[in-house]
């Protein structure tokens, strides 16, 4: 299953990726983020849960067993820039401040904000044509929702 989606997200920009492998994709980037300061705790992974089950509907059962499979494809997929193609690729412009927004989400989860997880929501909102002032107010917005 891994294999094949990896070739999907390493396939040439011009093949559009099915709605299941940009919700795969953006769950892996947010393990990605979550893992990316050397300590993934239970804080983490379930805020990740929560914005699956929010984001898409899904049930808890379902959120978990999407939260697995991207913290399998996060720990085989070589880089953050197949992630965040495959998400540009299937999220409209004007949606991609909401994903940034659950990026943040994810490294405030633990109460600490580590320049590892900085440097990758920065490079992600770029690769998504998210620029930092709109980035911020992204992360200032998830602050105040504590």
């Amino acid at each position: 299953m891994f294999a094949n989606f990896l070739k999907r997200l390493t396939a040439p920009e011009t093949q559009t990726l099915p709605d299941g492998d940009a919700r795969l994709a953006l769950t892996a980037l947010l393990v990605r983020i979550a893992r990316s300061d050397g300590h993934y705790d239970l804080q983490e992974a379930d805020r990740i849960e929560r914005i699956l089950v929010t984001r898409y509907g899904l049930s808890q059962t379902d959120a978990l067993s999407l939260r697995n499979d991207g913290e399998t494809l996060e720990s085989e997929a070589p880089d953050t820039v197949r992630f965040t193609r495959a998400i540009k690729d299937k999220v409209p412009h004007e949606e991609r401040v909401a994903v940034i927004e659950t990026l943040w989400a994810v490294v405030l989860a633990d109460g600490e904000r580590d320049s590892h997880e900085d440097a990758i929501v920065r490079l992600a909102a770029n690769l998504l044509g998210i620029n930092d002032r709109d980035s911020n107010l992204a992360r200032k917005r998830v602050e105040d929702e504590g």
